[in-house]
């Protein structure tokens, strides 16, 4: 099994599927994996499988990262459509997350103001006033929203912690529209039980907590790299082309990656 550990806390530009040429930015250690939650699909692998012996990278470490290769890139490029907080892990578990944005987004300004900035962020910490005014200040707060079916939930994202699907769609909708869902469809089976989530079983009851939600974008996509759990499939074009469909008829706009 092949599995990606991304570099700390600098790495990239690579090319993402949905957000372009991407720098990106990883809070967590450089070898190893650190999540709240545990995905049978996560590029990274499983966290038992990468337990990290570095510390995290300090809010120092982090912006003299940042600005040395930011200085690179304006010099030598390539221009960054995005940076990123992504990597070996959930980046608002960072405890400086909150100073590191306000950092990354002076930085931003001041050598790249066309470039977004965005968070991939499985949601997990959104309840904590100072993740949430983060989040507020970005250009692409882009939030996980697998299923709302817990038995789904804990069968595929596996949670390490309490997780309260409904609460969290409260705290997203506290947002106020400041976000995008990002949602992963697949088939297949794991443990011999079907992790399906493309079937109206699962699609309906989601497309009525983004009815309510109300984002300003779903981004819906698929597995795209190999993934730690055997038997897992990818959605079809037709499958993601449909769900893609039915959100925009509710009024969001969404896009489908392959």
């Amino acid at each position: 099994m092949s599995t990606v550990i991304y570099p700390s806390p600098i790495f990239g530009p690579i090319h993402s599927r949905r957000l372009g040429v991407s720098l990106g930015i990883n809070l967590l250690p450089p070898d190893g994996k650190v999540c709240t939650f545990d995905c049978i699909y996560c590029e990274c692998g499983f966290n038992a499988d990468h337990r990290p012996k570095s510390k995290l990278p300090t809010h120092a470490e982090v912006i003299a990262a940042l600005e040395k290769r930011l200085q690179d890139m304006k010099a030598n490029g390539p221009s960054p459509d995005v940076l990123t907080f992504a990597g070996n892990g959930e980046p608002t578990s960072h405890p400086e997350f909150a100073a590191i944005m306000r950092d990354v987004i002076r930085l931003r300004n001041e050598y790249f103001p066309e470039a977004k900035v965005s968070v991939l962020s499985n949601s997990t910490f959104i309840h904590r006033p100072e993740v949430r005014d983060a989040l507020m200040s970005v250009d692409n707060n882009i939030l996980k929203l697998d299923t709302i079916d817990p038995i789904y939930i804990n069968k595929v994202d596996r949670p390490n912690a309490h997780y309260d699907v409904r609460r969290i769609i409260e705290d997203m909708k506290s947002f106020n529209g400041h976000l995008i869902i990002q949602t992963m469809f697949m088939k297949g089976t794991y443990n011999g039980e079907s992790v399906d989530n493309t079937t109206e079983e699962y699609v309906l009851p989601w497309l009525e907590a983004v009815r309510e939600i109300a984002p300003k974008e779903v981004m819906v996509y698929t597995i795209d790299r190999e993934t730690p759990a055997h038997g897992l499939e990818k959605a079809t074009h037709e499958e993601l082309d449909s769900i893609r469909d039915r959100v925009i008829s509710i009024g969001i706009p969404c896009q489908a990656s392959y």
